[in-house]
C-alpha cells in the first residue's frame, strides 16, 4: 500500500481507514463523521477540501516524450501549451478504453500524466521502446482538492499566483503559505476549483492552512462519499465504472471531444473508425423514481426487452433525486424515453433525462462574463 501523509487527519475526521477502501495501492477516506450530503451542500455552497492523492501522477519526459504520447492517446496533445492540461483516453488495438487520462503540459518535454484505476503505466511499459523518452511514477506527490465557489476566495490571499485569472484545466507553479506547490484549476465536483499538488512532507500544513484559511466561511474537509455524490450529480465519468464492456470505445461514452482523427496515428485509431455507428450502446443519464440510490450493474428494461445496464449511481439529497449514469442501448437514448431499473427483487419507473443533473449549462465550471 502507498503511504499518505494525512492518514492521521483522516483519522481526526472519523475515518477509520478501512483497507476494504483503497484504490490504486492507496486506502482512501471513504466516510468520515460528517453526513456525506451535509458535504455536498458545503461544496455546493461553499467549498470543500478533498485528499485525492490516490490518483497516480506519472512523470515522462524527454525529446520524444510528445511522439511518445501523442501516439497512445485519442487527443492531440501538440495542440496544448505549457501551463494547459487535457483530458483524454488511451485505447488498445480493438479501440476500447483501457484508460482515462489527464495530461499536464509542463513544457515541451515536460508532461505529468493523472490517472487512475487503468493500464496507463503497463502501455507506457509496452510502447516506451524506441522513443527518446524517460517515464516514473511520482511517489513523493500529494493532491489537495479545494472545491466550491469559496475555493478561490479562500486560496486567493495565501498565494502567489493570480488564481482568478488561471483558466479552467491550466496549471501553474507557485508558492501557497510559504510552500512550493503547483496549481490546477479543475476537479471532479461540478464546481469552480483548484488543485493543489505539493510533496508529502507538506501536504499536512497545507491542508490545515486551507482549513484554517476557510473555516470562518464554513469550508469543511469532505470525504469520496461526497465525491461520489457530486461527480455523478455532475455526470463525470469515473473508470472503468462507467465503461462496462472491456471494449467500450469513447463513442459508447459520448467522448467524442476527447477524439482528434485529424491526427494522421494513434493506438487503436483504424479499429475505432471502424467501430463508429456501432455503438452497442450510449452513456445516459436517468432519474429512478425511488427515495434512495439504486445499485450499480442493475438492469434496464424498456417495452419489455433488455435496454442496457446502470453504471453509477446516488442519492442527491441536494436535487431531491435518484440519479444514474447509464449504458443504454441506442434505441432508447431519447430523452423521456420511460425505463425500468431492476434492482434485485425490486423494479423502479426511470426514465431519460438530459446531463448534467446538476448546473446542465456547466456555469459554475465555464461562467460566462
Amino acid at each position: 500500500m502507498r503511504p499518505n501523509a494525512l492518514n492521521d487527519r483522516h483519522r481526526v475526521l472519523g475515518c477509520d481507514l478501512d483497507p476494504a477502501w483503497s484504490w490504486n495501492e492507496m486506502v482512501i477516506p471513504q466516510i468520515y463523521a460528517t453526513d456525506p450530503q451535509d458535504e455536498t451542500l458545503a461544496v455546493r455552497t461553499r467549498a470543500g477540501l478533498f485528499d485525492v492523492t490516490m490518483l497516480k501522477i506519472v512523470n515522462v519526459t524527454g525529446p520524444g516524450a510528445l511522439a511518445f504520447l501523442n501516439g497512445l492517446v485519442t487527443s492531440d496533445l501538440a495542440k496544448v501549451p505549457a501551463g494547459g492540461s487535457l483530458i483524454t483516453t488511451i485505447l488498445n488495438d480493438d479501440g476500447g478504453i483501457v484508460d482515462d487520462i489527464l495530461i499536464y503540459v509542463d513544457g515541451p518535454e515536460t508532461f505529468r500524466v493523472s490517472h487512475g484505476g487503468g493500464i496507463t503505466e503497463e502501455v507506457f511499459a509496452q510502447f516506451c521502446g524506441g522513443h527518446d523518452v524517460t517515464w516514473a511514477r511520482d511517489e513523493d506527490v500529494h493532491i489537495l482538492s479545494l472545491q466550491g465557489p469559496l475555493a478561490l476566495p479562500t486560496l486567493l490571499p495565501h498565494t502567489t499566483l493570480a488564481l482568478g485569472d488561471l483558466a479552467y484545466f491550466g496549471h501553474a507553479p507557485a508558492t501557497l503559505f510559504g510552500k512550493t506547490v503547483r496549481i490546477g484549476r479543475g476537479g471532479y465536483s461540478g464546481e469552480r476549483g483548484y488543485e493543489v499538488f505539493c510533496t508529502a512532507a507538506d501536504a499536512p500544513l497545507l491542508w490545515d492552512a486551507i482549513l484554517d484559511a476557510g473555516r470562518a466561511q464554513g469550508v469543511i474537509a469532505v470525504s469520496w462519499g461526497c465525491l461520489d455524490i457530486v461527480r455523478v450529480e455532475s455526470a463525470l465519468l469515473f473508470f472503468p465504472f462507467d465503461m462496462p464492456d472491456p471494449d467500450t470505445t469513447p463513442w459508447e461514452t459520448k467522448q467524442h471531444w476527447a477524439v482528434d482523427l485529424r491526427k494522421p496515428a494513434f493506438r487503436g485509431r483504424d479499429a475505432l473508425v471502424a467501430r463508429r455507428g456501432q455503438e452497442r450502446t450510449l452513456i445516459a443519464g436517468i432519474e429512478v423514481l425511488h427515495d434512495g440510490a439504486v445499485s450499480p450493474g442493475a438492469a434496464l428494461i424498456a417495452d419489455g426487452q433488455p435496454a442496457g445496464v446502470v453504471t453509477s449511481t446516488t442519492w442527491s439529497r441536494y436535487l431531491m433525486k435518484s440519479l444514474g449514469l447509464a449504458a443504454v442501448k441506442p434505441a432508447f437514448t431519447a430523452l423521456g424515453t420511460k425505463l425500468e431499473v431492476g434492482d434485485g427483487e425490486h423494479t423502479f419507473a426511470a426514465r431519460v433525462v438530459a446531463t448534467p443533473f446538476y448546473d446542465p449549462l456547466r456555469l459554475r465550471t465555464h461562467p460566462r462574463g
